[in-house]
């Protein structure tokens, strides 16, 4: 009779008892509340709450008709919702005008800027020749100087170029300003870029524009949808220039149609704050559109310098 040998099963090295993942939600980790998570998320509420709330309190006012904001409180909604302030606000504030013009010179300044600045960051970055630190220097000055130092000579320089008054000239100054920083964000994430990766392009064939327009722009893209909104709100929202250069009220932009329709109807709450709920919409949708991009991008150029 033969006897039956077991043969003892192998084991992992260690404890042989493989033990159970513990689940992790997001307010704990193993098993344990995490408190740097809930303040994490209880300070995003609370920001999120603060800026929403100019938001509800202007949108619910737009729609109350001039007794009921002095009889209700800002926080309670319309007993009547008068829509028809929106259309007074935009026969009033002549919002197509002002808010055509505003968007004609965010659509072809931002993209125009953004394009000049890659260009300029590509050469200073990945182009060898003697004096590119001296030219980032310069660039680096000439994102810290003050618009309010340049008024002055700005509005005698637009009067000899016969540029002033001009839509289309209050362009030039906002290219000038607006550049210096966007080369400097985009200059940190171009150098971040492996040198193995332009060098495999110019071993196909690629000649330098090939290379940057085939190659770096497309890698560069999270950083330059970041600096897209920071540019179209920062364009969208200039005042300064603006007042200082446009006299007509057909070339007035966003910015100077809701300083004058504060001024002349600073009592008629509701087409006001119509007026002004309208005038943040087309930032708010190109945040939206490029929000995705905002985080990663805006960090991009701080990875190598």
């Amino acid at each position: 009779m033969s006897a039956a040998v077991t043969m003892p099963q192998s084991t992992p090295a260690g404890d042989a008892r493989v033990k159970p993942k513990r689940e992790r939600t997001f307010t704990q980790t193993n098993g344990r509340p995490d408190y740097v998570k809930i303040g994490l998320w209880v300070s995003l509420m609370v920001t999120g709450a603060l800026w929403a709330i100019p938001f509800y309190i202007m949108f619910v006012t737009s729609l109350k008709s001039k007794a009921e904001i002095s009889q209700t409180s800002a926080w309670s909604l319309p007993q009547d919702w008068v829509w028809s302030n929106y259309a007074d606000a935009i026969e009033t504030g002549n919002l197509w005008t002002t808010g055509g013009n505003s968007l004609l010179i965010s659509l072809v300044k931002v993209p125009l800027g953004l394009l000049l600045a890659a260009a300029c960051a590509y050469a200073i970055a990945r182009i060898r020749f003697k004096f590119n630190r001296v030219a980032l220097g310069v660039i680096a000055v000439g994102s810290m100087v003050p618009i309010q130092i340049g008024l002055g000579p700005l509005f005698s320089t637009m009067v000899n170029l016969d540029l002033l008054d001009n839509v289309w000239g209050l362009m030039l100054p906002y290219l000038a300003f607006g550049i210096p920083y966007q080369v400097f964000v985009l200059y940190g994430f171009m150098r971040a870029v492996p040198d193995e990766i332009e060098e495999s392009a110019r071993i196909d064939g690629a000649s330098t524009f090939r290379v940057f327009w085939q190659l770096i722009l497309p890698l560069a893209k999270p950083a330059l949808a970041a600096l897209f909104i920071l540019d179209f709100v920062a364009t969208w929202n200039e005042y300064a220039m603006a007042t200082t250069l446009l006299q007509s009220q057909d070339n007035w932009t966003i910015p100077l149609a809701v300083q004058s329709f504060s001024t002349q109807f600073a009592t008629d709450y509701g087409p006001l704050n119509a007026f002004v709920f309208m005038s943040a919409v087309p930032v708010l949708i190109v945040y939206l559109l490029f929000q995705r991009y905002f985080v990663s991008g805006a960090l991009a150029g701080a990875v190598k310098g």
